[in-house]
């Protein structure tokens, strides 16, 4: 089937789920959005797979609109990739959603949500099949609109769900005039809105005008990602969000942006001068060290995970910074390698986050709270739902043979690569970001480990009365299916790669495959390239093995130096996962077979240091495991004290302090607070020359009139 038919095919699923919606009764809303939006995605990930593998790309007119031009559905292998990974998201988040819906407490809503989800899906395809500005502005704008409505669906305003959609579109709309701006300067260079004619076009663009192309459409993209100093709104919208919404909401909207800033500054617009790539490293690398910051000290489950998506948006912009810098200088192979780093690690976040939200959803539904505080031991009571958590946590933490460790991996190696360019400046950057980069990896651990541990490990912290059951199957389902994703994308790095080297290699103008996947095996046709040597060398490495039973290139990423160096890095999460799994089974056989095989198990009382009773509020807390992140980090957060209350016996023994500290957000401080602050000052001004004295508005006028008289006479 051709690719352009499987578009219109989702649109038509799509379309048709909508009808149904608005027919079906309230108690099959659950069944019949999960059903559309599996069969929806399939088609999706079919149409992208099929254009990004088999190269079945497409351009469709639809209509001519006088004096504008032409909408064009089109899509190539860039935006391919994107919406395989939105189909990848859709299915389980589609799963999850019904199943939410299902329950008597959502279905107040279920059917308006259940339209604007299905129409948030079609928006979302339209904006990465766009053949031109109009069509992806007016899709935008859809896609915008439905987020706002979404959120505030059912919205509590005690619980800020109005106010954190109405900061959403508010900023959202900010961004998007940026956007248009841009694209405005593009259209005008080139004389027509269509992406094929701006991108020839845009090579006879001045310095000047790439500049501000560059930075209106880096910021006004980066809203949607979630960029610094741009992000502010993302942990409250992400927090007020429904919990059937809030997994498609960050694991596809948010790639929307960073599919903007991609397409934009890496594709239409030529990368000739190294300045912009390094404005993108810089501020993809500050939003991950400030994302990763913020979620480490965060103790709802939501919040945390919000602050994590503004982090993983970083590191996936760094990767793309590092390679429009590499294109500039004229590295394209260490190119591919950076913008195959950020493109891998936008489809292992959008894996990885889906399933963490589907997890903190479950354990909201079943527990009754989002407070790490508060929880506490509900893997003996939701076993089933702490196994794909956990695999979540390791993923996103870059633990190996999960996907995040690859991908995180691969942009730390790009850093390093640095040491090719002849900038100095560059490279002074390319290592300060490196080492952000790596402090970033090192607090996710911190991070992660305290979302898990505090959650499902340790002694219950809830109320007796609250009554934990394990998730439902619309829950249990999509975590499975998300937590396999992120096993597979781990240990087949070396399939997933060549993937995506398709849709990088016209921006890099190299091959990311053969930069990082050498054609070890015998029966790819491209092995005899190699030279003998180092194909020996290898071989008694075991770089070989599997080729018998496999297809590809091989199972080994490495990246080939010159002959002084002939490797300059390399890995394997296939052989990883194999030795892990041989040193599991060799520790349980030595444990089992050998330490206890004549040995009785005794079960006895757990050490508590001699307390006669060890109540849950004397355990270690959420709290308590980030305060030393807190305390380093003082700095940086710096929070108001606003309450100081001492409390004595008898007016003279203290007995305890209470303080009561809030947290400004950094960006808040830096940027907008003085903002504000200015505009108040010369507001106020203004106000008080307006409500003077008469004769001061009289001395104002002739002050005016003297000046102009002064200028004439001059």
């Amino acid at each position: 089937m051709e690719t352009q038919t499987l578009i219109l095919v989702f649109l038509s699923v799509c379309g048709t789920g909508i009808v149904l919606s608005l027919l079906t009764p309230a108690s099959r809303l659950g069944g019949l959005l999960a059903w559309v939006g599996c069969v929806a995605s399939v088609v999706l990930v079919w149409a992208g797979a099929s254009a990004l593998l088999t190269g079945k790309t497409f351009s469709q007119p639809l209509w001519a609109l006088p004096g504008l031009g032409t909408l064009t559905l089109s899509l190539d292998r860039l935006s391919a990739v994107f919406v395989c990974v939105t189909g990848l998201v859709l299915f389980p988040a589609s799963i999850f959603a019904g199943g939410q819906l299902n329950r008597e407490a959502e279905r107040r809503n279920g059917r308006a949500f259940s339209v604007m989800l299905l129409g948030l899906y079609g928006a979302i395809v339209l904006i990465l099949a766009a053949g031109d500005v109009l069509l992806f502005l007016l899709a935008w704008e859809v896609m915008s609109i439905l987020c706002y409505l979404l959120i505030v669906c059912g919205r509590d305003r005690e619980n800020g769900q109005a106010d954190a959609g109405y900061l959403l579109l508010a900023i959202g709309e900010a961004g998007t005039l940026a956007a248009v701006l841009g694209f405005l300067v593009l259209a005008v260079g080139a004389g027509s809105l269509d992406f094929g004619i701006i991108k020839s076009g845009a090579t006879g663009l001045s310095a000047g005008a790439r500049w501000a192309v560059f930075l209106l459409s880096f910021f006004g993209f980066g809203v949607k990602a979630g960029l610094v100093p741009v992000n502010f709104w993302v942990p409250g919208a992400y927090t007020a969000a429904p919990r059937a919404f809030v997994p498609a909401l960050a694991g596809a909207t948010l790639n929307l942006g960073l599919y903007g800033i991609l397409r934009v500054n890496a594709d239409l617009l030529p990368m000739t001068q190294a300045g912009p790539g390094l404005v993108v490293l810089v501020i993809g690398t500050l939003s991950a060290l400030v994302g990763i910051l913020y979620a480490t000290t965060e103790n709802d489950l939501k919040t945390m995970l919000a602050h994590s998506s503004i982090e993983n948006a970083g590191i996936t912009v760094a990767g793309f910074g590092a390679g429009m810098v590499f294109v500039a200088a004229g590295h394209p192979a260490p190119a591919a390698i950076a913008f195959v780093a950020g493109l891998y690690h936008l489809l292992n976040h959008s894996l990885y986050k889906t399933l963490l939200f589907c997890g903190a959803g479950a354990v909201e539904t079943q527990a009754g709270t989002r407070d790490m505080d508060q929880l506490g031991g509900l893997i003996k009571w939701m076993p089933l739902t702490a196994l794909p958590f956990l695999v979540g946590t390791m993923a996103i933490a870059a633990l190996p043979p999960f996907n995040g460790f690859v991908s995180e991996w691969l942009t730390l190696q790009t850093m390093l690569r640095s040491a090719e360019l002849s900038s100095t400046t560059a490279k002074v950057v390319f290592a300060l970001c490196g080492a952000g980069l790596a402090l970033t990896a090192a607090l996710a651990m911190t991070c992660f480990v305290k979302a898990f541990a505090m959650s499902f490990l340790g002694m219950r912290r809830l109320d007796e009365n609250q009554r934990v059951t394990e998730a439902k199957p619309g829950a249990l389902a999509p975590m499975a299916i998300l937590a396999v994703l992120c096993l597979a994308f781990g240990v087949l790095p070396t399939y997933v790669i060549p993937a995506l080297d398709p849709a990088l290699r016209p921006l890099a103008g190299a091959s990311a495959a053969e930069a990082l996947v050498p054609p070890f095996f015998a029966s790819n046709p491209a092995h005899g390239t190699l030279p003998t040597a180092f194909v020996g060398e290898f071989r008694d490495l075991g770089a070989q093995v599997g080729q018998s039973a496999l297809p590809g290139r091989g199972l080994v990423v490495l990246h080939r130096g010159g002959s002084e160096n002939p490797v300059v890095f390399a890995m394997s999460t296939s052989y990883m996962l194999v030795v892990l799994v041989l040193l599991l089974l060799l520790t349980y056989a030595v444990i089992r077979l050998w330490l206890t095989r004549r040995r009785q198990l005794e079960r006895r009382p757990r050490w508590d240091g001699g307390v006669r009773r060890l109540l849950p509020e004397m355990t270690y807390t959420a709290t308590g495991f980030s305060n030393p992140v807190r305390v380093i980090f003082d700095a940086i957060f710096r929070p108001t004290t606003v309450g100081d209350t001492r409390e004595t016996v008898a007016q003279h023994f203290r007995t305890a302090i209470r303080r009561e500290k809030r947290r400004v957000h950094l960006v808040d401080k830096l940027v907008f607070q003085p903002v504000k602050s200015a505009t108040l000052w010369f507001a106020g001004g203004l106000a008080a020359m307006h409500h003077g004295r008469i004769n001061a508005y009289a001395a104002y006028a002739l002050l005016a009139l003297l000046v102009v008289l002064v200028i004439a006479l001059l």
